[in-house]
């Protein structure tokens, strides 16, 4: 068997692990009357001037985004997969740049193997495109996207940079995100400020139309 086969099964194979996860990873749902809790918080601004931690890191507000992901250990992930894509230079980059960030828990609701499917050099535009759905041009504040739901009478839709949209809406004082697959995903620490935009660290990965 020649090399171009072995390599056209593995894409095959990796295709149809990712296309079962995008049907197979909805994060946890806030409970009615919840408070903030690990896997399903309600999203809330921090105070003025202040930026929370992440992971119980520092995110320091003049850092670009990749230099603060990398510092945050519930972020370790997102980050090695950056770093697979080819897209670290890109989010140290002006931007500015709204990411929506799962952390590591989030990442292991995929179904399994799709992580490092994922991360095979011959699946890098693969894994570009589900990081770049994470990714919406512009500053987008928790204040923001609250008030972009207002205006669209219960829900809003982003284009992300990769070009599907995300459906945001909330549910009690949670925000939460649905991909095209139907996946939800809420926000569990919100407005972590950069200095190229602004982080949202989610508890799901939300996953754009693969075929």
């Amino acid at each position: 068997m020649t090399f171009k086969t072995n390599l056209y099964l593995s894409a095959m194979a990796g295709a149809m692990i990712i296309g079962a996860a995008a049907t197979a990873q909805t994060a946890p749902a806030p409970a009615a009357g919840a408070t903030p809790m690990a896997g399903a918080p309600m999203a809330a601004a921090p105070a003025a001037g202040a930026n929370p931690t992440v992971g119980g890191a520092v995110m320091d507000a003049t850092k670009p985004i990749a230099v603060n992901a990398s510092a945050a250990p519930n972020l370790s992930t997102l980050v090695t997969a950056v770093k697979a894509a080819g897209l670290a230079t890109t989010l140290a980059g002006p931007g500015p740049f709204t990411v929506f960030a799962p952390t590591n828990d989030a990442f292991t609701r995929l179904a399994p193997g799709t992580v490092d499917t994922l991360m095979k050099p011959e699946n890098k535009a693969t894994l570009a495109k589900v990081l770049t759905y994470h990714v919406v041009p512009g500053t987008l504040t928790l204040a923001d996207l609250q008030a972009k739901v207002t205006a669209g009478g219960g829900k809003a839709s982003l284009v992300t940079v990769e070009g599907d949209p995300l459906v945001v809406e909330t549910v009690g004082s949670a925000v939460q995100l649905t991909d095209v697959n139907g996946n939800k995903s809420y926000i569990e620490t919100a407005d972590v400020k950069q200095s190229n935009g602004v982080v949202h660290v989610v508890n799901g990965v939300v996953l754009p139309k693969l075929n």
